[in-house]
């Protein structure tokens, strides 16, 4: 970076420095202190503990349909108080009930718990504290981020209990059936319910986007280059390009399901019967639906993963006691991700009866992608060989998500495989791929991050062997549930069905996997109210934090252990140095945080050792 460039950073900083001058400190009532709060700490804990009640709701409708899975002959009455009529007669779970579980589930997680819980709450917790920020670019725009989303979740959990029930038809919402609401039950007031619901997720995501990227561009403080960000930043900062690019269009597709639905419009409907009723749509196609889907669903796979990449990449290399691998390369590893992830939508629509030459471009896409991911994965293993690696439960789940991250992957280059595509689409193989190299991924990550950060957000710290458990159990459980399903779905079994009984070449050995999968299930979800626990109790019975317990680089372990509004009590501190001095030859100590100046340490062999005002390197006095 040259000496103007440079110069420009430091006139940011200063900025920031500013304007934090000109606030008057004054006491906040309750309600606008911790309820319609515009700190981003307290907002980035809003979404947490909002996205951990979406988990407990998401996981358990997971296990309802596991039951109707595992257990197809088992008597559920015992859940007729909970479910109500949903509960038939003979005391069997409702087919109709079972594929809006199935609907919601997928809803919840991805959208509430992965995006929101995740992206949420550790872009809002972290980017200016590791930027050197008093709080984002725009604090109102923050608390209304949160609160769309709170009516957002408010209005999807209320459609869990009207008559009709839920939203049916699997969480992508495929047109005819979410765009007639006469043709199921879950088609009806229940979908109408998922969409507003998603128009305000949809706003809250494009609010807190939009604020990111404000943030990290203009808020850097003094000395925090580009090339001195950590890759958490770097991956907030992508994944909120990525979702106010394409929500947008996720957003086109639902306000023209809605005038299908309610205005007798047909851009999804052409030629539809019900009942040997000839229905007045001509001219529109559900394909079209597809596509506009899936420029967000794809993007939404990294969405929900880099932020967990970002996550990992500062605890592996933070609990390896050595600078992260190839810094430069995983910035560019994530940059290409952010871009082909635009380009290779159409790989879930193989089966659509595209022309087979642009399935191959999009094949050739969707290949590709393995290179950046690759890169990744090779980085933390390199990261993690021959270091002197310290196993907190953090460092646990971020090693676990590089072993579902590279498990999930190797299925991905599989399923990208047009050709075999077809054979394995909506079979328990794509089931299995997804939960894998996403949802787990993800979920490691975001725990990762819980136990890493958790000190910095409460000043307390969890029980580690109640983190040890948590994590065996999670580990152990997610390979138990996911792997087995890559044998069903080669074998032919389809998602989404609510039995598979009445098909003689799925009885036998395969019923008896789906019943071990189950079991599996129900002890993963049962360990994860051990974290619960450790959470809670943590929060107003933990151990009190040290103000840097993990003896980290970054700027936020240089608040002091309850920072309040504005992070620092003084002036904010100047960056001098990359975040990842770690075990640095000939300095005292093992780590050496990003405001320490370049003339405190004995050694300038590491890239980014460079004088933030002036661009001159500095040789070590001895």
């Amino acid at each position: 970076m040259s000496v103007v460039d440079l110069n420009k950073e430091t006139a940011v900083g200063h900025d920031s420095h500013g304007h934090h001058d000109e606030h008057e400190h004054h006491e906040l009532n309750f309600i606008r202190k911790y309820i319609f709060s515009e700190d981003h700490k307290v907002i980035g804990k809003q979404f947490l503990i909002t996205g951990l009640l979406w988990a407990v709701i998401g996981g358990a409708l997971s296990m309802i349909f596991r039951l109707q899975l595992g257990l197809p002959e088992a008597s559920l009455g015992w859940l007729k108080p909970i479910l109500g009529h949903w509960i038939t007669s003979d005391n069997k779970l409702d087919p109709e009930f079972y594929l809006a579980a199935v609907t919601m589930h997928g809803t919840i997680m991805v959208f509430f718990v992965l995006t929101a819980g995740l992206s949420g709450t550790f872009s809002n917790f972290l980017i200016p504290l590791q930027i050197g920020a008093r709080d984002m670019a725009s604090g109102f725009m923050n608390m209304l981020s949160y609160w769309f989303f709170f009516v957002s979740s408010v209005i999807m959990f209320f459609s869990l209990f009207i008559e009709t029930g839920p939203a049916g038809g699997g969480w992508v919402i495929y047109p005819p059936l979410s765009a007639l609401p006469q043709a199921i039950p879950g088609s009806g007031l229940g979908m109408t319910l998922w969409l507003v619901s998603m128009a305000l997720f949809i706003i809250s995501s494009l609010l807190g986007g939009i604020n990111y990227i404000t943030t990290v561009i203009n808020l850097r403080t003094k000395g925090m280059t580009f090339d001195r960000l950590p890759l958490t930043i770097w991956a907030f900062f992508l994944t909120a390009i990525i979702g106010v690019l394409s929500f947008p269009v996720l957003f086109a597709a639902a306000l023209l399901l809605i005038f299908d639905r309610s205005f007798g419009t047909s851009f999804y409907l052409s030629d539809i019967y019900i009942g040997g009723q000839a229905l007045d749509h001509v001219g529109g196609s559900p394909i079209l639906f597809q596509h506009l889907f899936w420029f967000l669903g794809h993007p939404e796979v990294y969405i929900v993963l880099l932020p967990a990449l970002g996550i990992t990449s500062e605890i592996i290399s933070t609990n390896s006691r050595k600078p992260i691998f190839g810094y430069k390369a995983m910035i560019g590893s994530m940059i290409g991700i952010t871009f082909l992830s635009f380009i290779v939508w159409a790989h879930h629509m193989f089966v659509t009866g595209m022309n087979p030459f642009l399935g191959s471009i999009f094949m050739f896409l969707t290949l590709i992608i393995a290179v950046p991911s690759a890169v990744k994965a090779f980085n933390y293993i390199t990261t993690l060989w021959k270091g002197n690696i310290i196993f907190t439960p953090a460092m646990l789940f971020s090693i676990g998500l590089v072993s579902v991250f590279i498990t999930g992957g190797v299925t991905g280059i599989i399923l990208g495989n047009a050709a075999l595509d077809i054979q394995l689409h909506d079979t328990y193989f794509v089931v299995a791929h997804f939960h894998l190299v996403m949802g787990s991924a993800s979920f490691f990550g975001f725990m990762a991050g819980v136990y890493h950060w958790f000190p910095k957000m409460f000043g307390k710290m969890l029980d580690e062997k109640l983190g040890y458990i948590h994590f065996w159990l999670t580990f152990a459980g997610v390979y138990l549930v996911f792997f087995p399903m890559h044998y069903q779905g080669i074998t032919g079994f389809p998602r989404r069905y609510y039995s598979y009984t009445a098909y003689e070449m799925f009885g036998g050995a395969y019923q008896d996997l789906a019943f071990f999968i189950s079991i599996a299930a129900f002890i993963t979800f049962a360990g994860q109210f051990i974290f619960g626990f450790n959470f809670f109790y943590s929060i107003f019975k933990g151990r009190p934090a040290t103000l840097n317990p993990w003896n980290s680089n970054t700027l936020e372990w240089t608040t002091p252990i309850h920072p309040e509004h504005g992070n620092w009590p003084g002036e904010i501190p100047t960056v001098y140095r990359w975040a990842y001095d770690y075990s640095k030859p000939g300095a005292e100590e093992d780590f050496i945080p990003q405001h320490i100046p370049l003339t405190e340490t004995l050694s300038s062999n590491l890239p980014h050792e460079t004088d933030a005002l002036n661009g001159i390197k500095i040789t070590p006095t001895h």
